[in-house]
């Protein structure tokens, strides 16, 4: 299984929309649309999962800089996410008026 990174999506894109998307280019697995904890908007990009390495890049080949809506797509290689590097002592205290 091959994960996909699309970014620049309109905040209204549904899971649906993006699958209906992919599927010509091959197996649609998952698709995930983080949200902001917070609000609960979306972010602004998604994570599409193909079922293999060949429907993966076709789907960037083909859809990286098409248009959903009026936004221009970014569609490439999902990166794994970067740890957290510990900054030292007192990392994550929180100092609200301390000295």
């Amino acid at each position: 299984m091959k994960t996909i990174y699309v970014g620049n999506l309109n905040h209204r894109t549904t899971e649906e929309e993006l699958r209906n998307l992919f599927e010509p280019c091959g197996t649609v697995e998952r698709v995930s649309i983080p949200r902001d904890p917070a609000t609960g908007n979306t972010r602004g990009f998604a994570f599409v999962e193909m079922q293999d390495e060949n429907a993966a890049a076709a789907a960037i080949r083909e859809l990286n800089g098409s248009k959903l809506g009026y936004r221009t797509l970014v569609v490439n290689k999902a990166r794994p996410r970067a740890a957290r590097a510990d900054t030292g002592p007192g990392h994550g205290e929180r100092r609200f008026g301390r000295s």
